[in-house]
């Protein structure tokens, strides 16, 4: 079960990312853009910085993030600005050939 935290951003988790936050599906956070959001989380779950940000703090290129179903690629990346009630969702890329 997920804590909500009032003006928070809730931040869906993919299943290989649950493991670092105690199995929970969601997570609150708060910031003012997804790069904040990310930063918090990060935070909160120090295990999660390798798979989620890069060592200059930039995305790591296999995380794809949406904010309310648009993907922060077509927006502002990790500028994107982010409000209370809004959902950011996390999803790893897949690869392979």
């Amino acid at each position: 079960m997920a804590v909500t935290v009032a003006g928070a951003i809730e931040v869906r988790l993919p299943t290989v990312l649950r493991s670092q936050a105690g199995g929970k599906a969601t997570v609150s956070v708060r910031g003012a853009t997804v790069g904040d959001v990310l930063h918090e989380l990060v935070a909160q779950f120090p295990g999660m910085h390798g798979q989620l940000l890069n060592e200059d703090g930039s995305l790591h290129r296999f995380v794809n993030v949406y904010v309310n179903d648009d993907d922060v690629r077509y927006l502002l990346a990790l500028d994107t600005p982010v409000k209370e009630g809004d959902e950011v969702s996390l999803l790893p890329a897949v690869a392979g050939g």
